[in-house]
């Protein structure tokens, strides 16, 4: 039963995404009070995605009254740093955001990462999920990808986002060129691989693998796909294990006070 007054959360709502989509769910989960929408100008709050250019936009000078929390979101591309002084951050989703903008800290996380609070635990299958980046859905590149393999489990990142979690919980591989894909599968401990987005910037992939200790070099191009297919290795712990845990750890404990209706909601979820 949530409680306390509405979290007025920033998230892109442009094209569909359930990266996107799964940001109010967590924060929702984690402060056990209503969350919604606000535009950039006036939220509370913004968590999961890459936000920070957007907000530089919206909050360049400093205004009256309480500052909006950072709390996991990252950076797109580089911007001038100036307006972070306009903001309380809690957290950062990786090192290169704070590089960029000049933030010292040691904690990271990108709150996707939590997502295993909102879905019980579904059996693995032994099957290979394909998610594309949405710049990709309908390219000839893309569709020839999807037909070199019957088996693939394809799913469009405008997918409802809890049966988006679902069905990369219970895979035994995910092939993504959405950063959330990749994210997913190692918050539910499946084995991924990155895929080339296209044309977009690969700097919110760096920034996440930096923040879990993930060797993330270069994307796989989709005409290496099958052969990828061929020789996955049978076994599927994540060496970055750690760095997840470590992450978990900073997300929670770094949550705002703020927005919290209740002191034992973190704690439950740290020990779940």
């Amino acid at each position: 039963m949530q409680s306390g007054e509405a979290i007025n959360l920033f998230w892109w709502k442009g094209e569909p995404n359930f990266g996107d989509a799964l940001s109010p769910l967590i924060v929702g989960a984690l402060s056990d009070r209503p969350v919604t929408h606000c535009g950039a100008a006036r939220c509370d709050m913004l968590a999961l995605g890459s936000l920070l250019q957007v907000m530089a936009k919206h909050h360049g000078q400093p205004t009256d009254g309480p500052r909006p929390v950072i709390w996991g979101a990252g950076l797109l591309r580089p911007v001038p740093r100036d307006f972070v002084a306009n903001f309380d951050i809690a957290l950062l989703r990786g090192p290169v955001s704070a590089a960029l903008l000049g933030v010292q800290t040691r904690r990271f996380g990108d709150p996707g990462l939590l997502a295993h609070h909102l879905i019980g635990a579904p059996e693995r299958q032994d099957r290979v999920v394909l998610i594309p980046h949405h710049s990709m859905v309908g390219t000839p590149a893309f569709e020839q990808l999807v037909q070199s393999d019957t088996a693939f489990d394809v799913i469009l990142p405008d997918a409802d986002p809890l049966e988006f979690c679902r069905r990369i919980a219970s895979s035994a591989h995910v092939i993504s060129a959405s950063l959330h894909g990749l994210i997913l599968a190692d918050c539910f401990g499946v084995a991924s691989t990155w895929l080339a987005p296209g044309t977009q910037s690969h700097l919110k992939y760096h920034d996440y693998a930096a923040s879990v200790g993930r060797v993330m070099v270069n994307p796989t191009l989709p005409e290496d796909i099958p052969a990828l297919l061929r020789n996955l290795p049978d076994s599927h712990a994540l060496t970055h294990s750690e760095g997840i845990e470590r992450a978990r750890q900073d997300l929670i404990e770094t949550f705002p006070a703020q927005f919290r209706a209740t002191t034992n909601t973190a704690g439950a979820m740290a020990r779940a």
